[in-house]
């Protein structure tokens, strides 16, 4: 008997918001150099974009539209990377909708609205990526200015960085609504003008970006680490933390292998990069850190194989990428790096499709 054998491949897809040009950019990922090459029709036309995010399985592309009180979504062609628009897109939010975080499951999606102070929640429909809001949403984030949002990778807990309030807060998601409940002892006091926010693949740790706020101009530049509760979600203060970091941190992200987390720098225009202890989760100064980068770096993603790390050049109207070093964590550039995009860059998210 024949029996047909069909490989299976895997692309990777980047996306970035331009925030001045109203637009999403997209590339398609090298996965062997890391290099980025634009998707055709690239940029795509976004009313005010800010914050951006994919589901785990690469099949929807969402973004949110800040001034228009909105979050649209896209379909992402699993061959080209291509955006279509999903039927009844854009969404209704709240005001001034910034960062997005998708439960690892891809049922849920949340929103944090900055001026509002609260999260907007969603539940995903599979088959079509349309949203529907979540019964009680939004939910109260402490505030003021919540910043980042993140949810941990076993889908219990979801965190929000209060960048006015200095803190963050902390939900757990109920598995069947994604509806959030305050975790008890929430808000947890983090550094000043915390920004954005991170949590290892193991969900042990939690990491924060403190840029010192502009609402005091009181405080330092560094990186708060916390432990999480595994059965609580609530948050304990690693031992040494917080952590030295460059000028208005901003991006935070640990990459697959739990090993290394690394910042982006937003005022020195460059990347902070640490090793992880994996048991208390402090962090060492990987060698040769800081690492430089484009004007104005602001988020940072590493492609899930954990072999490449790309930036979004706020001020300089490109995304620079890095060959992340297995052993050392060491960042080198990608040849050709630099890679051009349009202004005011903001969020970035990597898409991973397999098909045949």
């Amino acid at each position: 008997m024949a029996v047909s054998i069909y490989a299976q491949t895997t692309r990777y897809f980047l996306y970035v918001t331009n925030t001045v040009d109203d637009g999403v950019s997209a590339y398609v990922m090298n996965p062997s150099t890391g290099a980025l090459t634009s998707v055709s029709g690239s940029p795509f036309s976004v009313s005010g974009p800010n914050g951006i995010g994919v589901d785990p399985t690469g099949k929807f592309l969402y973004v949110t539209n800040g001034a228009y009180k909105s979050v649209s979504a896209y379909a992402i062609n699993p061959s080209s990377g291509n955006l279509t628009a999903v039927s009844g897109s854009p969404f209704p939010s709240g005001t001034n909708p910034t960062m997005i975080a998708v439960h690892p499951k891809g049922k849920f999606l949340y929103v944090e609205n900055n001026y509002s102070a609260k999260v907007s929640a969603y539940t995903i429909k599979p088959t079509t990526g349309a949203l529907s809001a979540i019964t009680g949403s939004p939910f109260p984030a402490g505030g003021p200015y919540p910043e980042g949002v993140v949810v941990d990778p076993r889908g219990k807990f979801l965190y929000v960085t209060n960048y006015g309030g200095s803190n963050v807060f902390a939900y757990s998601i109920s598995s069947s609504s994604g509806s959030l409940s305050a975790i008890s002892g929430s808000p947890f006091k983090a550094g000043s003008g915390p920004y954005f926010i991170a949590v290892d693949p193991t969900g042990k740790f939690l990491y924060v970006a403190n840029q010192v706020s502009a609402l005091t101009g009181i405080g330092t530049p560094t990186v708060s680490a916390f432990v999480i509760n595994p059965r609580t979600g609530a948050l304990s203060e690693v031992n040494g933390s917080p952590f030295a970091a460059g000028k208005a941190p901003h991006g935070v992200v640990v990459d697959p292998t739990g090993k290394f987390l690394y910042v982006a720098n937003n005022g020195s225009a460059n990347i902070s990069a640490y090793g992880i202890n994996p048991s208390t989760g402090a962090l060492s100064t990987v060698s040769g850190s800081p690492f430089p980068a484009g004007k104005g770096p602001d988020s940072i993603a590493v492609d899930p194989t954990g072999k490449f790390l790309y930036v979004t050049n706020q001020s300089g109207n490109s995304i620079s990428a890095y060959k992340i070093n297995a052993s050392t964590g060491v960042l080198s550039a990608v040849i050709g790096s630099p890679f051009a995009a349009g202004s005011g860059l903001l969020g970035i998210a990597i898409a991973a499709v397999t098909g045949s």
